[in-house]
């Protein structure tokens, strides 16, 4: 056993981590809508991964009930996640959507040019 068994046991989590922060970043640090959308999607994917790395269990088989087995794979964590991306993309196609509507009525994505052209309005 070496000093970084531990690191990379897990290194599937940092890279959860690292998904998770960059995607937060580009949500709060960018002002375009579609740069926007893209962190909300790798936040989205981070959390899929989340929830799919203790789902795995190594020898594990499918929840079939036999003699033979005796360490069972939980398939809920997978069926949870493909509901959870079915959800996102719908999310993702509305935001598009969304992004779309608000170029045509302002003529630009970005959200400091939307913020003054409604300042301008009142």
């Amino acid at each position: 056993m070496t000093v970084f068994s531990p690191l990379i046991d897990h290194f599937n989590y940092f890279i959860i981590i690292f998904l998770m922060v960059s995607g937060l970043y580009v949500v709060v640090a960018r002002g375009n809508m579609i740069k926007k959308l893209v962190g909300l999607m790798l936040f989205q994917t981070s959390v899929y991964l989340l929830y799919l790395s203790p789902g795995k269990i190594l020898g594990g088989t499918p929840p079939i009930i036999d003699e033979n087995f005796q360490i069972y794979s939980n398939p809920l964590p997978h069926v949870l996640i493909l509901t959870a991306i079915v959800v996102g993309v719908a999310t993702l196609a509305l935001g598009l959507a969304l992004v779309l509507r608000i170029n045509e009525e302002y003529g630009t994505i970005e959200e400091d040019e939307i913020f003054a052209a409604g300042d301008e309005d009142k």
